[in-house]
């Protein structure tokens, strides 16, 4: 990287993991750190991590990686001194860095070692992208139909330019699904496994199967049935889609 002035090294940082939220107890499976430093040089850190839960197969279908490849991988608890260690007096960067930083503190908080932002800049490429190409109506309204959208953020000019947009876009792309169901589906993909569209179930060797939360996540609801029918009843209660219910 020759166009970018380093005072002090930067650690760029990317994570899979077995799901979307840590707070649901979902785990980091791989890491990979890229350290630039201010002559140019590089040095890498990068390893697999047994996660100490069972990766669902939907995330194994997103990054490939398996229960089996975990075994014998050291987990982030063991690997995390020499994390620590690598990124010391360094700043961070990554592409969409909410998501990896967001892990990286909750795992270095469960494994007793001592992080913080603090003092560190972080530089998120993908917000650097955003901002050259802003991602609002107006902009796509520029890119579409070629001329800037006026009276911006008026109910009746908006939902007009938003009818243009898509007319351009079915125009210009091909490959866009010319019918509701399919446009639907090209921007927000059916998981097959899931029973319900928040993936609150998912289908798992035939049977129905809890797919969030720490307490029975990976169980059959028939075992949740049988077991403790009060979680269940608390589902019925609870802030769930018509469809989990």
């Amino acid at each position: 990287m020759t166009n970018l002035k380093l005072t002090r090294p930067i650690v760029f940082i990317d994570i899979e993991t077995t799901g979307l939220d840590s707070r649901e107890g979902h785990r980091i499976v791989e890491i990979c750190l890229i350290k630039i430093n201010p002559d140019g040089t590089e040095e890498t850190l990068s390893s697999l991590i047994n996660p100490v839960m069972q990766i669902p197969l939907e995330a194994t279908k997103i990054h490939g990686i398996t229960n089996e490849n975990v075994k014998g991988k050291p987990t982030f608890n063991e690997l995390a001194p020499k994390i620590i260690s690598f990124i010391d007096n360094c700043d961070i960067g990554g592409f969409g860095t909410k998501f990896d930083l967001g892990f990286l503190e909750a795992e270095f908080k469960s494994a007793g070692a001592r992080y913080s932002e603090e003092e560190r800049i972080v530089v998120d490429v993908q917000r650097i992208f955003h901002t050259l190409e802003p991602r609002d109506l107006s902009a796509a309204h520029l890119k579409y139909l070629g001329k800037p959208l006026e009276n911006a953020h008026r109910a009746d000019k908006d939902v007009r330019a938003t009818i243009d947009v898509l007319e351009a876009q079915l125009n210009k792309h091909e490959n866009l699904p010319k019918d509701v169901v399919g446009l639907q589906e090209f921007y927000n993909p059916t998981n097959p496994l899931w029973i319900d569209k928040d993936g609150k179930f998912i289908w798992f060797e035939g049977k129905a199967h809890i797919n969030f939360g720490n307490k029975f996540k990976g169980k059959s609801l028939e075992f949740v049935s049988k077991n403790d029918s009060s979680y269940l009843q608390w589902m019925l209660i609870s802030n769930f889609s018509t469809k989990v219910k």
